[in-house]
């Protein structure tokens, strides 16, 4: 799987989370929501550093990363995070 960031999803994340070239934002499965993959959970988003990194993608010198403990979550499709101007967040889609 590989996660594909669009330039205005990471200068959104770098804005709102406060963070910098050489930091890090990690993508990880919680239970409740809703995704297209998986029922009954979805992804959360926090900075801190990677423990066991499954699989990364750098962006504007940020690195973004799902650790492998959560790649389950994915069913193997690859997440592309996206820019949605109208509601002036992120969006996530799964491709396989």
């Amino acid at each position: 799987m590989k996660i594909t960031i669009s330039e205005e999803a990471a200068n959104w994340y770098q804005t709102e989370m406060n963070i910098a070239s050489g930091n890090y934002v990690r993508f990880f499965v919680r239970y409740g929501g809703c995704s297209t993959v998986q029922s009954g959970f979805s992804l959360g988003v926090s900075s801190e550093e990677p423990v066991d990194l499954g699989v990364c993608s750098e962006k504007n010198g940020i690195t973004f990363y799902i650790e492998e403990k959560d790649l389950w979550y994915f069913d193997q499709h690859d997440l592309n995070v996206d820019f949605n101007k109208k509601h002036s967040e992120p969006v996530f889609d799964y491709k396989k």
